[in-house]
C-alpha cells in the first residue's frame, strides 16, 4: 500500500472508531449495557480491534513492519 493509502485506510478506521464510541456512549447513558450486554461487548470488540488495526497501518506507513494477516478486517467501501 502507498502511504496515501495507509492515510486513507486511518482516516476511515476514525470514523469507525468515532461512530462506535458514540454508539457506547449512547449504550451507557441509556444503561443498555446492562440490558444487551452481548452486543455492548461486541461494540468494545470492535473499538478495539479498529484501534489496533489503526495503530498497525500507522506503524506501516511511518515505515514499521508490514501487516499481519490474522487481523479482523473492516469493509471500507461500504461507508
Amino acid at each position: 500500500m502507498t502511504p496515501d493509502e495507509h492515510e486513507h485506510v486511518i482516516d476511515e478506521l476514525q470514523a469507525v472508531i468515532d461512530d462506535t464510541q458514540a454508539t457506547l456512549k449512547r449504550f451507557e447513558n441509556t444503561s443498555m449495557e446492562d440490558e444487551m450486554p452481548e452486543d455492548y461487548e461486541k461494540l468494545l470488540t470492535i473499538l478495539d480491534d479498529a484501534v489496533k488495526q489503526q495503530r498497525e497501518h500507522t506503524r506501516v506507513m511511518l515505515g514499521g513492519k508490514s501487516l499481519g494477516h490474522n487481523r479482523t478486517k473492516f469493509n471500507l467501501d461500504s461507508r
